[in-house]
């Protein structure tokens, strides 16, 4: 199907190009990451159940499905379950027998992301897992290494979670880690709250590590993407 997304694409201003970024989101959202009814039903259902409406956007889970497929992910774990949006688009790019465990801390939200991984037909492919991710982890370490770790939970356990999914992730898997521009304040100079700190010093860190080839996807909030090499 062709697509006429191309006007008003980009506004010029003298001799700069500024691009409108979510114009940029919703044209690759419309060309690559067109949602089914499951996937509309479990980013909208969310909040009306209660739940924050902090999902990804579209065009970040077709790039987490991209990722997932391309490091021929067989076990993938997902930190933060939330309503199950995420965890559609990575189990729908997992190769044939792949499984996903997800961990959710909260009960309600559990609940709704199960009827949304069943509604979108995947609910064989995925183990959730209720309980503080601190807790589940140690315990998760025996059933890996794992392909594909999604971290998208509490900021101030990305540190940990960071170093747990770097020691228990094959070689040539990958990490990535959701909200890594924290709406564009790590690039900018001065001190902010706590949270922006710790995703700064985060990607300072992957960025650093010789065991990783690393970078920053922009699309959406940003995604800290790290292939393990070593």
């Amino acid at each position: 199907m062709k697509s006429d997304l191309g006007t008003g694409f980009f506004e010029l201003r003298g001799k700069q190009t500024i691009m409108d970024h979510q114009l940029v989101n919703d044209y690759i959202s419309e060309l690559f990451a067109r949602q089914d009814q499951a996937l509309i039903q479990a980013r909208e259902d969310s909040p009306r159940r209660g739940l924050p409406a902090i999902s990804i956007q579209p065009e970040e889970g077709r790039f987490l499905q991209l990722l997932v497929r391309l490091c021929g992910t067989k076990l993938a774990l997902e930190i933060g379950t939330l309503g199950g949006y995420s965890g559609i688009w990575i189990a729908r790019g997992l190769v044939e027998g792949g499984k996903l465990i997800t961990l959710e801390r909260e009960t309600l939200h559990a609940e709704v992301a199960r009827e949304h991984f069943a509604l979108a037909g995947v609910m064989d492919q995925v183990d959730l897992r209720i309980g503080d991710a601190q807790a589940w982890l140690p315990r998760l370490k025996a059933e890996g290494p794992f392909d594909f770790v999604f971290i998208d939970a509490d900021k101030p356990g990305y540190p940990a979670y960071f170093a747990w999914a770097l020691e228990n992730t094959r070689l040539g898997g990958v990490i990535a880690a959701h909200n890594a521009l924290r709406g564009g304040k790590v690039a900018e100079a001065g001190e902010h709250d706590e949270n922006t700190r710790i995703i700064r010093s985060l990607n300072l860190q992957a960025a650093d590590d010789p065991r990783l080839i690393s970078t920053i996807h922009p699309g959406g909030d940003g995604m800290l993407v790290a292939v393990k090499i070593a």
